[in-house]
């Protein structure tokens, strides 16, 4: 393999940010990659949605959240198109969870519940980071990180009869640009770094939950 000495490239934050993704978040999960197959059970595509929904689902959201602090200006206008499609994606949510029902009957709801509660205060103190590009770091995983969750969404979208809803990100290449940009010093790269592994670690988190309450209910 070449390295960037041979061959005068050098990794951006954007690309950081997709090596943490593939590494550490949904996508190498074993719980998600389980869900996404045509052999999880309905009862585990409603935990699921319902887990994301607590999460993920309530206004403003992470994006959002980031904006309206917005310590990075530069980072602002790319925010808020992240905000605007997030309230496409909050709606659909919402939407799945309807069609999915109640929650499954699962051992241990009380600590769900307050396990899911700290997930969401996590993310809504990395969107209020005084930290510039902290909150950037976390939305840029978030975005990335995003298109493993809507391989789920989609596929409870077909099981409960949804009509799956489009995707209103802004282009990926312009995001891999933006981030790039927006972590393009030492002190910002860091902390794009810092934003994306907290960001990916909340989500192992919820896999993780979900994985071990679908045993519970195998038990």
């Amino acid at each position: 393999m070449l390295d960037t000495a041979q061959t005068g490239w050098q990794a951006s934050a954007w690309d950081m940010v997709t090596r943490l993704a593939d590494a550490d978040g949904s996508a190498a999960h074993p719980h998600l990659a389980f869900l996404t197959s045509p052999l999880a059970p309905a009862r585990d595509l409603s935990d699921a949605v319902h887990a994301l929904c607590a999460v993920h689902g309530d206004h403003p959201g992470l994006a959002a959240e980031a904006l309206s602090h917005c310590v990075q200006p530069d980072a602002c206008d790319w925010l808020e198109a992240i905000t605007e499609g997030f309230v496409i994606e909050r709606a659909y949510i919402a939407q799945l969870a309807a069609a999915a029902g109640p929650l499954p009957s699962t051992p241990g709801q009380a600590e769900t519940e307050a396990a899911l509660i700290a997930s969401r205060h996590a993310l809504e103190m990395l969107a209020k980071s005084e930290r510039r590009s902290c909150a950037t770091g976390a939305v840029a995983a978030l975005v990335q990180d995003w298109a493993n969750i809507r391989l789920l969404l989609d596929r409870a979208a077909t099981r409960f009869g949804v009509e799956p809803a489009p995707l209103h990100f802004p282009p990926h290449t312009e995001t891999a640009n933006r981030v790039a940009a927006l972590g393009g010093t030492p002190a910002t790269e860091r902390a794009v770094s810092f934003g994306a592994q907290q960001l990916l670690a909340q989500h192992r988190g919820i896999w993780d939950l979900l994985e071990a309450r679908a045993s519970a209910r195998e038990s």
